[in-house]
């Protein structure tokens, strides 16, 4: 299952209990999934046309005038077409709006750069107040939007289009702020978040095989970030390697290396889109052409192993 189709089944959920909640559609229900929702709730679901800006309007009236509103379209659109919107009437304000915003990254792949969201971290991480949550799995998404449904504020949560094998433990509970360990390492530690965790703890069990124990953090949470267990993380492995579906300035990579440099500096290394978009392809070609896979993590943590491990001085 993908994170969408949760996202989907939860609105509905979501909707049963609160009758407080709205959705919003930029003519692309059936992508988001929201097209759930709008069956069952045809009164309280606006299908706003392609009209992004326009949508994020209505969101933020909706939400002035009292109302939980659910905003969807895919993530290029969410931020990139409607930034001034989103700045402007949901973020200054404050307001109770829930962008998830599908179709994230470069897994959109034939449909090109044109639909590739590759800028939405680093813009929606850019806005005061908001937070901004990329779900690593269905289960995680489900349990992030059921959060920020009872959470006041503004929110951005970033979900892909693939469906995406579980990571998440059989107990797994979502907290805003918090990353969870997924595996426990000592060497270094592989820090990633939305589809790409699966990949890091693909590369995670290879390195094992060669004695390179990684801790594995599941960084779902990019606004606020747990600083306390990235602390913990550059204290006890002493090197970091991020991996993201975004490019590499602005990004997840970004933020962590913020709060490393303040907090406890080590050797760090980044995988992600290197200041480039990508070209239309199969999503699996795209991200072995960007070196966003297993292979590609398991060789950068060799090499960032030897640097850490490299007399100084």
């Amino acid at each position: 299952m993908s994170p969408r189709e949760t996202y989907g089944k939860t609105l509905v959920e979501l909707g049963r209990a609160d009758p407080h909640i709205v959705v919003l559609d930029a003519d692309l229900s059936k992508s988001t999934m929201t097209h759930h929702f709008g069956r069952e709730f045809p009164q309280r679901f606006f299908n706003c046309g392609i009209a992004e800006q326009n949508m994020m309007g209505i969101a933020a009236g909706l939400a002035a005038a009292g109302k939980t509103v659910f905003a969807s379209t895919f993530s290029v659109f969410a931020t990139s077409r409607c930034f001034d919107q989103v700045r402007q009437s949901i973020a200054q304000p404050r307001l109770n709006v829930k962008i998830v915003a599908t179709h994230s990254g470069i897994t959109v792949g034939e449909d090109g750069a044109s639909h590739h969201a590759v800028e939405d971290i680093a813009l929606a991480c850019a806005l005061p107040g908001f937070t901004v949550l990329a779900p690593a799995d269905p289960e995680e998404a489900a349990q992030a939007v059921a959060v920020a449904a009872r959470t006041p504020g503004p929110f951005y949560i970033r979900l892909v289009r693939p469906p995406l094998p579980r990571v998440s433990p059989p107990d797994y509970h979502f907290v805003i702020g918090r990353s969870p360990v997924l595996r426990e390492g000592r060497d270094l530690t592989l820090m990633a978040c939305g589809m790409l965790v699966g990949e890091a703890l693909k590369a995670t069990q290879a390195l094992a095989g060669e004695g390179v124990h990684c801790r594995v953090l599941n960084m779902s949470s990019l606004k606020p970030l747990d600083e306390a267990a990235i602390a913990a993380a550059a204290q006890e492995t002493g090197a970091i390697l991020t991996v993201e579906e975004h490019l590499e300035h602005g990004g997840l990579g970004s933020r962590v290396a913020a709060a490393v440099a303040r907090l406890h500096p080590v050797p760090m290394a980044f995988i992600a889109l290197k200041d480039t978009y990508a070209k239309s392809g199969k999503a699996g070609e795209l991200l072995e052409h960007h070196k966003l896979t297993a292979s590609h993590i398991q060789h950068l943590a060799q090499h960032l192993l030897k640097r850490k491990l490299a007399p100084t001085g």
